[in-house]
Formats: structure tokens, C-alpha cells, sequence
């Protein structure tokens, strides 16, 4: 297992829509466990291969709280095949550091992809879990949640960002 360098904004990698995946075999497999330890270590609750300059369609998710069990999830070409409901939450990324805002998800998605065996999954979420499949498969479009955000948000937001990092740096 390894940590691997998280790619932040914007970095080229992060506005590419992402490669299906071919085949899974044991390269895909010690990337997504190799992304799953990079999120766990972040912390955070999902990754998506391009995040970590990878650009193919893998995400490693897992919603669950402090004192519950670990549940992670890797899922090979994603994709939502029905949506229904609204919500809007506040959103943090692993590729934009520091920087927080309210963005708008659709309350419940059926998710559909491959796990690491190559197994067919269709899957029902609602929540953080139905949230973090949407961040996460933005990311394999080459979509940031700051990309959500009203024009007047997104202009604040990259006027402001640098200064954010620099404070982040700062702190190190």
C-alpha cells in the first residue's frame, strides 16, 4: 500500500473527463486500494482516481461515522442511472483544500458500476452515500463542486483561494 500525492486545483488532471476502465485486473485493484488508504489517511470520504492523476473512471467512497465499521466501497465505471429529490449541503474536496460551500445534489441516486471482482452492483443511496457518489463522479467528468456554484460564488471563490492555500502553507 501506498500514499499517493492528491492533485489540487487546478491542476490540469482535475478538468479531464476520465478514461473508462477496460478490464480489472491487478493494477486497478492495488490502484484502488492504494486510493482507499490515501483517503483514509486525507481524511476524507471519497477519491476519485483523477484526484490522484489518474485519469479513469475509479472511485473509492466510505460514508461511515467514527464509531461504525469501516464500508468502503470501490466502484470501477460508475454511473447514476435515476435520481430523484434535492438538497443542498455544504462540500469540502481533498483537491480544493480549505474551502467549504453549499452545493446542490439530488436527494437519492441508484448508482450503477463494477466492484473489484468485476461483480455488477447497482446500488440505491440517499444521504452523505448518494452526496459523495455525486462528488466523486463530477470528478470522472472533469467537474469540481465549485463548478456548482453561481458565477457570482465561483469569481469570489478563485479571487479568495489563493489566499486560502497560502494560509493552509502558513500552518504547515
Amino acid at each position: 500500500m501506498a500514499l499517493l500525492r492528491i492533485y489540487h486545483y487546478p491542476e490540469p488532471v482535475l478538468a479531464q473527463k476520465a478514461a473508462p476502465v477496460p478490464e480489472i485486473n491487478a493494477v486497478i485493484r492495488t490502484l484502488a486500494h492504494d486510493m482507499a488508504e490515501t483517503m483514509y489517511a486525507a481524511p476524507g470520504v471519497g477519491l476519485a482516481a483523477p484526484q490522484v492523476g489518474v485519469s479513469i473512471r475509479l472511485i473509492v467512497l466510505d460514508c461511515s461515522r467514527g464509531d461504525e465499521p469501516p464500508r468502503l466501497i470501490a466502484a470501477v465505471n460508475p454511473e447514476i442511472v435515476a435520481r430523484s429529490g434535492e438538497v443542498c449541503d455544504e462540500e469540502g474536496c481533498l483537491s480544493v483544500p480549505g474551502y467549504y460551500s453549499s452545493v446542490k445534489r439530488s436527494a437519492e441516486v441508484t448508482v450503477r458500476f463494477r466492484d473489484l471482482d468485476d461483480m455488477p452492483v447497482e446500488l440505491a443511496t440517499d444521504g452523505l452515500l448518494a452526496i459523495a457518489f455525486q462528488h466523486e463522479i463530477d470528478h470522472l467528468d472533469g467537474i469540481l463542486f465549485v463548478d456548482h456554484l453561481s458565477p457570482l460564488k465561483r469569481s469570489l471563490f478563485r479571487k479568495r483561494y489563493p489566499k486560502i492555500l497560502a494560509q493552509m502553507e502558513e500552518q504547515l
